[in-house]
C-alpha cells in the first residue's frame, strides 16, 4: 500500500516572484525617471505637381518656419509665425534658378526638403537652426539654404533667402 505525502514541498522561488516583480517595475521607473529624453521631431513636406511646402526648425522654443517653393515660376518662399503675437511676422523669398544655373526656357524638377543645421555664425542677425535643402533634376545638383530671424510683434520687411552650400549628386551629360 502506497502512502501519499498531503503536505506540499515548500517552493520558496514561486513564493518570492510578486515582491521581484514589484520591485522591479519600481527599479525600472526610478532608471527612467533619470534617464536624459530625446526630443521627438518631425517636420512635414508635401507637394503637388505644381507646389511643394515643407517646415524647417527656426531655433530653440520657436515655432517652425514654413516654405513654399511654386514650380511653375521658381520662386521659394516663406514664413515665420510669431508665437507672441500670433502673427507671420519674418518673412523670406528668392527666385532660385539661377542658383541652379537654369536656362530660363528649362523645365526644371524640384525637390524639397528641410533638416537640422545648427551653423554657428560669428555677428550679425540671429541664424536658424535649420536648412532648407532643393534639388533640382536636370541640373544634378542640391543648394542648401539657411534664413536669419528675428523675434518681432510685428511683421518685418521680407529678407532675401542666401544659398550657403552647394554639391552635385550625378554627373549631367550634356544634351545634343
Amino acid at each position: 500500500m502506497m502512502m501519499f505525502n498531503d503536505s506540499a514541498p515548500s517552493r520558496p522561488a514561486a513564493s518570492n516572484k510578486l515582491p521581484w516583480l514589484v520591485a522591479g517595475i519600481f527599479l525600472g521607473i526610478a532608471i527612467s525617471s533619470f534617464w536624459p529624453a530625446e526630443q521627438v521631431q518631425a517636420r512635414g513636406t508635401d507637394r503637388t505637381d505644381k507646389f511643394a511646402i515643407t517646415t524647417a526648425t527656426t531655433g530653440f522654443q520657436n515655432p517652425d518656419t514654413i516654405f513654399v517653393l511654386d514650380f511653375l515660376t521658381g520662386r521659394l518662399v516663406g514664413a515665420l509665425l510669431n508665437q507672441q503675437s500670433a502673427q507671420f511676422t519674418n518673412f523670406y523669398f528668392r527666385s532660385i534658378a539661377a542658383d541652379f544655373g537654369l536656362d530660363p526656357a528649362a523645365k526644371p524638377q524640384f525637390v524639397i526638403m528641410s533638416g537640422d543645421g545648427n551653423l554657428t555664425t560669428r555677428g550679425g542677425p540671429q541664424i536658424s537652426t535649420g536648412v532648407v535643402y532643393i534639388g533640382e533634376m536636370t541640373t544634378g545638383k542640391v543648394v542648401a539654404y539657411r534664413y536669419p530671424f528675428q523675434l518681432a510683434p510685428k511683421p518685418l520687411p521680407p529678407t532675401t533667402l542666401q544659398p550657403f552650400a552647394f554639391f552635385s549628386f550625378r554627373d549631367v551629360a550634356p544634351q545634343e
